[in-house]
């Protein structure tokens, strides 16, 4: 049986992967349409940079955070003077985070959906005296897709499975920062193998769905534009 803690952190867990996923569409897709369409030089720094999280480790990328957000740290004066409080152990920090440590999960799938759309489809569209917004919105958007399908379920599904960088900066608050992957981690540790297995098979069976899905739909929208 679920205890009362349990469910919270499931809930908090959905909660943070939602939110996390929807911010990061807001802020990568402009930041992965630049990515492909972009000649500058720096484009190779900024892809490096935003690849970044998938070779770093989770708990380094998380103790940064912590220096940076903490009360000491160089954010700490900022929020304070907006009026806001510590940032680290606290929601608010887990889903910044969370958007730094997702960001490849989300940014690389909409870039290369954004890279096979081609220039051929933006040209025909400027002929017809289209504007980049009308371009943008009425030939990119339906065309990236399957794209956008698997940056919701792979930003959705990996931060669901945070453990590092969370714990790092969120810590163990049951109800307040106390994550899905840190509540399997504690019943582990007092050896209630029971609780730990109901929400291991919960977490497995979620994230398997996901997948199923985005491979199912991926596959139907390449059947419709064959």
């Amino acid at each position: 049986m679920l205890q009362e803690n349990d469910i919270a952190a499931i809930w908090l867990t959905l909660k943070l992967a939602g939110i996390t996923t929807s911010i990061l569409l807001v802020l990568g897709t402009p930041l992965a349409w630049w990515m492909a369409r972009t000649r500058c030089r720096l484009r190779v720094v900024v892809d490096a940079l935003v690849s970044l999280p998938l070779v770093l480790p989770p708990t380094v990328l998380g103790f940064y955070l912590l220096i940076a957000l903490g009360s000491n740290g160089p954010f700490s004066g900022l929020v304070k003077a907006l009026g806001g409080s510590n940032l680290a152990f606290s929601f608010t920090g887990l889903v910044i985070g969370s958007v730094f440590y997702s960001l490849p999960f989300v940014v690389q799938p909409l870039r290369d959906a954004f890279v096979n759309i081609g220039q051929r489809p933006l040209e025909v569209a400027a002929t017809l005296r289209a504007s980049p917004w009308d371009q943008f919105v009425s030939i990119v958007l339906p065309l990236a897709r399957p794209g956008y399908l698997t940056a919701i379920v792979l930003g959705f599904a990996h931060t669901v499975g945070e453990f590092g960088v969370v714990l790092m900066i969120g810590g163990n608050i049951p109800g307040e920062t106390q994550v899905l992957s840190i509540a399997i981690y504690d019943h582990v540790e007092a050896l209630e193998y029971g609780q730990a297995h109901w929400l291991s098979a919960a977490l497995l069976a979620l994230s398997f769905i996901l997948l199923l899905s985005v491979y199912t739909l991926n596959r139907r929208f390449s059947v419709v534009h064959v």
